[in-house]
């Protein structure tokens, strides 16, 4: 029988992949933060370890790092699970050994399965007429909180994912509620001291939101969480780039999940063609700045420096977001904006202006064109990147603006 260890902070999610490895034929136990992982790995001798890279006390590289060290555990098989947005911590969890990184918003606890028998060399069931362990008290630091088995057949995997998904949603109201609650408690805080524990504790919350939503195969929930958890982890860990418009992006971010929970019946967008997304900006560096951005939401634009150009490209084609300088030589984004309302294939598509001029008449002028929002310059690629899936997702499901 093999042993597996995974490491997840947030316990439901952890016994939820406990119980359905349990069920594929694994002796599995659960450490909840990154000490107690360290601890269970030299103790139980796992042959295969989950492990989320976002964790309190020791986080998930450095117990790759740990791992690959000692000598007894340097080819011990790990699969990580991070934020598709924090490439740069999933680089070095690449360096450090991972055997497989996984995507956390649009993980499954079936895709999962599927990944650990591979990495084992078995394929999907080839562990499960192993009889299933029996509940056994794990080591002291190794949590094993009691949740109700999921089916044990393979054919019942869509009734567990219906199961899973049922009771994310009847939760979603109460999860929504804390996030706003936590947004006003930060709001309302003065100073860094007071501040800074407010965002780490909605950032926290909503990490805890990416994996709960992904469990439950909600992909679009997850993914627009994901979004959001990583631009609160750089606003935490750079305070300096809070401001009005980063805290408008996170409250807007947080209604708009809000909205997502309530069209799950909606088709995946991951399922869905790419969206197309045009830039026009004089500027070449701040062209590639928003291309920039938008990569990081893993978006693909055209961009444009003409704004005649781009009145061509919207007349002949359909986008799907257009971000907007203000400033251009010929026509201003403002008249651009205003041509565009006027084409029937453009007289609703999301039209971002980004831009310098942040003063009261500028941002009426957006609004009387027929702007939908407005980021100033300089910004946060992050911040860019969540407007940018907002306005993509909202427009791939189908949801009309309230």
């Amino acid at each position: 029988m093999k042993k597996m260890l995974i490491i997840e902070d947030d316990e439901i999610v952890g016994n939820i992949y406990r119980h359905r490895f349990a069920v594929e034929g694994f002796e599995v136990a659960l450490a909840t933060d990154g000490e107690a992982g360290l601890t269970a790995i030299r103790r139980l001798k796992p042959d295969v370890v989950i492990l989320d890279l976002m964790l309190p006390k020791v986080g998930g590289v450095e117990i790759l790092k740990r791992i690959r060290a000692e000598e007894a555990t340097k080819s011990l098989p790990v699969i990580v699970l991070s934020n598709a947005y924090l490439s740069s911590i999933v680089q070095e969890a690449w360096k450090a050994g991972a055997n497989h990184c996984m995507i956390k918003a649009s993980c499954t606890p079936k895709h999962l399965i599927d990944m650990v028998n591979k990495t084992l060399g078995g394929s999907p069931g080839a562990v499960a007429a192993a009889p299933k362990p029996a509940a056994t008290p794990g080591p002291a630091p190794v949590a094993r909180a009691p949740v109700s088995l999921p089916p044990e057949s393979s054919e019942d995997d869509g009734a567990f994912q219906a199961e899973l998904r049922q009771t994310f949603l009847n939760s979603a109201p109460e999860q929504i509620a804390k996030l706003r609650g936590l947004l006003q408690l930060f709001v309302k805080s003065e100073g860094d001291t007071a501040r800074l524990p407010n965002i780490f504790t909605l950032y926290r919350k909503v990490h805890s939101l990416t994996s709960n939503s992904a469990v439950a195969g909600l992909v679009g929930v997850a993914k627009m969480a994901s979004a959001l958890e990583a631009l609160l982890k750089e606003l935490y860990e750079k305070p300096k780039n809070i401001n009005a418009s980063t805290m408008r992006t996170v409250a807007h971010t947080i209604d708009f999940l809000s909205v997502l929970m309530e069209h799950t019946s909606g088709q995946d967008p991951e399922k869905l063609p790419p969206a197309n997304i045009l830039i026009v900006d004089d500027e070449a560096i701040s062209r590639r700045a928003v291309i920039y951005a938008l990569e990081k939401a893993h978006l693909k634009c055209v961009s444009v420096e003409d704004p005649l150009v781009a009145l061509s490209m919207l007349s002949e084609n359909r986008f799907d977001l257009v971000f907007l300088d203000v400033d251009m030589p010929g026509m201003s984004g403002f008249e651009l904006c205003t041509k565009l309302r006027a084409l029937p294939a453009h007289s609703k598509t999301p039209v971002v202006f980004v831009t310098g001029l942040t003063d009261f008449e500028s941002r009426a002028r957006s609004t009387l064109s027929g702007g939908s929002d407005l980021i100033a310059k300089p910004f946060l690629f992050m911040e860019l990147a969540v407007k940018a899936l907002t306005h993509v997702l909202r427009g791939q499901l189908g949801i009309t603006r309230g």
